[in-house]
């Protein structure tokens, strides 16, 4: 949070790009602190999806920024296999990159035609 706080101000807490960044990196560092633990990069993506899937189902948002928070942890997670000996500066400067080439999802559909892409709503 407060590395989002630092880059966005509070824009990050709507469904914006801001937004889209703040899930992928959280589902990133959540990765790298399991790691430690686990010495397994597939089981610490395992453990943390668990986690943060089960955060989204209990919050209280609509359904489409629900799937659209989730859709951004994935892209951390996939994400997660190829930075995980980076420095948090380094993945920082990644995700504002892929903000850049970020897309509007409209629909549920969207989800599924952007990927491997950070989405946003707003």
């Amino acid at each position: 949070m407060d590395v989002c706080d630092t880059l966005f101000d509070t824009s990050h807490h709507k469904s914006n790009r801001a937004n889209a960044f703040r899930h992928a990196f959280w589902n990133i560092l959540i990765c790298q602190k399991t790691l430690k633990k686990t010495q397994n990069i597939e089981k610490s993506i395992i453990w943390t999806q668990k986690v943060t899937d089960l955060y989204e189902k209990v919050t209280d948002n609509e359904k489409i920024e629900k799937a659209m928070d989730l859709h951004n942890n994935r892209v951390g997670l996939h994400l997660f296999s190829s930075v995980f000996d980076k420095k948090e500066k380094e993945i920082v400067t990644l995700l504002q990159e892929m903000m850049k080439k970020s897309e509007k999802a409209i629909s549920f559909e969207d989800f599924n035609r952007f990927e491997n892409s950070l989405v946003y709503l707003e």
